[in-house]
């Protein structure tokens, strides 16, 4: 019989320890490599203030007397002659985007873009550009204490603090800020816009840098020195924060230390790869550097494979092991994760999770990194473990397997029109999600739905929505189902069906707290059947095998994909299906 998740059963006999289970939730150690990096970055910063103060003097004193320094006060003056009031207004436009202040806000509300919008949290680029901006302006200080410059004999259009002309400060800073944007746009942007965008980013800090020689705040080799000091930040940081080479994934602490353990482990990495991509979300330059991350670890031929419209994943991976394939390697979303492990389910040949599609769940829910060459790289270190699958029989439907949830009603409604809408859930990422959900859930009534747990009488119940899952968590980190593991042998079943405002304000609370209600908290069979029964706004429940029969058609998806409608669900637990190499977890 089931039980609810509050009152989870101990273990059976043949199950998984639960600590396995424990460790396949914990979050994953600091990157290794963190001290190192930080070791270069004071180094080279260190560095970059010695040669920034350098050229400094060296242009206040001995060189002084040479060109182009002797031809600074010219070109200062010619400037000042082109003034027209429109160039004035111009100016103030560009000397404006490398001020402080701007900056400061720029950088602040960019970290936090990577950090909170989809596909996310990026933290490496994140601390790349916040590290690049800050060293910049500490190198800036340190060489306006030490260095002595005069600003232009010109008039000046705006105030100055009475700090060295030299370096420009808008500059370096808007160097930092606006070229360090370019970076992580020709990196992660993936449309031919890129470059475009990265174009203006660059052309940024010289138009400040021009701004500031028409206003006549800075001589031409301050401006130039204000481009190489915010360029050797980005440099610095960008090589120790942005390369693998530096921050790589844990230790495998985890892996296993007998001899024969790590024969086999070596056995089974060193034949045939085939990385199975989706094109529409993995570019030539991920496939590159996917293919370095591979070469790194011994697998220097792998076999890239693209997925198709009709046939997201399974065929190919299918055919990629009939052809001697020993590690197979998806890149892209659930929808070709899932196609992947169906064709996978049972098989002992690992599969390598890259994520570099939309919702990503399984990826989150293990804790994985969710850059692409981070994530193939931790999992490289790793060790083989099994993961559940989730076996689904439906009307209309093909047998198949899920890896993360399934689910029908108001959840498969709102995917249905958040993909009918391609271009915003391209722009916008997985809150696209939560802007189909006030039309999905206007347009989609309360469902009757008879639900069968394993093997129990059917129970009759009313419901918004029916939610399986494999794991627990989604975007934005809210757990809709607590207590979900992927590696417990269960599956767990979140039933919504909230009457009222005060019925959704419940269950908004009950789903935002990540715990059980109260009403599913049950242990024996008889609280069991009368919970499955009652008219909680939330209720969970775990199971081996379940089967639900609704009253008309109803809208269904897998993994986060829709498909067709229909009247039944049939919904069964693979313990253990999905071979994986997973990076090594504390203990």
């Amino acid at each position: 019989m089931p039980t609810a998740v509050s009152g989870r059963p101990a273990e059976l006999p043949g199950e998984r320890p639960a600590g396995r289970r424990a460790a396949l939730g914990r979050r994953r150690a600091a990157p290794r490599g963190t001290g190192w990096a930080a070791g270069w970055i004071g180094a080279l910063t260190i560095c970059q203030a010695a040669l920034m103060v350098g050229i400094g003097l060296l242009i206040t004193g001995p060189a002084h007397g040479l060109w182009p320094m002797t031809v600074e006060d010219q070109v200062d003056s010619a400037f000042e002659r082109m003034r027209t009031h429109t160039l004035t207004a111009l100016s103030s436009i560009a000397s404006e985007a490398g001020n402080t202040e701007t900056v400061i806000a720029v950088t602040l509300v960019s970290c936090l873009a990577l950090l909170l919008l989809p596909k996310l949290p990026r933290w490496r680029q994140a601390t790349f550009l916040a590290l690049a901006v800050s060293l910049q302006s500490l190198v800036f200080l340190v060489i306006t204490v030490a260095v002595d410059r005069q600003r232009p004999d010109v008039h000046r259009l705006d105030g100055s603090l009475p700090t060295s002309s030299y370096t420009s400060g808008h500059t370096g800073a808007a160097t930092a800020v606006y070229g360090g944007l370019a970076v992580l746009a020709l990196s992660r942007i993936r449309s031919p816009w890129r470059r475009i965008v990265a174009g203006v980013l660059f052309l940024i800090p010289l138009a400040v840098g021009i701004a500031r020689l028409y206003r006549g705040m800075h001589h031409p080799t301050d401006v130039l020195g204000g481009l190489v000091n915010g360029g050797l930040s980005l440099w610095i940081v960008g090589r120790a924060v942005l390369t693998d080479g530096f921050l790589t994934a844990p230790p495998a602490s985890g892996a296993r230390t007998t001899s024969e353990a790590a024969g086999e482990a070596r056995e089974q990495r060193s034949g045939h790869v085939a990385v199975i991509v989706n094109p529409t979300v993995t570019g030539p330059s991920d496939r590159d550097a996917l293919r370095q991350v591979l070469a790194r670890h011994g697998h220097h031929a792998p076999e890239f494979i693209e997925t198709t419209a009709d046939d997201p994943g399974g065929g190919q991976t299918s055919e990629a092991v009939r052809g001697g394939a020993t590690l197979v390697v998806v890149c892209g979303g659930d929808g070709t994760l899932r196609a992947a492990a169906t064709a996978l389910a049972d098989s002992a040949v690992p599969l390598v999770l890259v994520p570099c599609g939309t919702g990503n769940l399984l990826a989150r829910n293990l804790g994985l990194p969710l850059s692409a060459t981070r994530a193939l790289d931790a999992a490289l270190r790793g060790t083989v473990q099994r993961v559940d699958l989730g076996r689904i029989e439906a009307d209309g439907l093909p047998p198949t397997h899920f890896a993360a949830m399934c689910g029908a009603g108001l959840d498969a409604a709102m995917l249905q029109r958040a993909n009918a809408h391609d271009s915003t859930k391209s722009l916008l990422g997985w809150p696209a999600y939560v802007l189909a959900l006030p039309r999905a859930w206007r347009r989609t009534p309360r469902m009757t739905v008879d639900v069968r747990l394993d093997g129990a009488a059917p129970v009759r119940r009313t419901a918004r929505m029916v939610l399986i899952g494999n794991v627990g968590a989604v975007q934005g980190g809210m757990r809709l189902l607590p207590d979900a593991r992927c590696d417990d042998g269960r599956l767990d079943l979140l039933i919504l069906d909230p009457h009222g405002l005060g019925g959704w304000i419940s269950a908004l609370w009950t789903l935002l707290r990540g715990a059980a209600s109260p009403q599913s908290a049950t242990n024996t069979p008889g609280e069991q059947q009368g919970a499955l029964g009652a008219d909680a706004p939330v209720a969970f429940f775990t199971f081996r095998q379940a089967e639900f029969t609704f009253d008309r058609a109803q809208p269904r998806e897998l993994d986060g994909d829709p498909v067709a409608p229909g009247r039944r669900l049939s919904v069964e637990a693979s313990p253990g299906a999905l071979t994986m190499l997973l990076p090594a977890r504390e203990k």
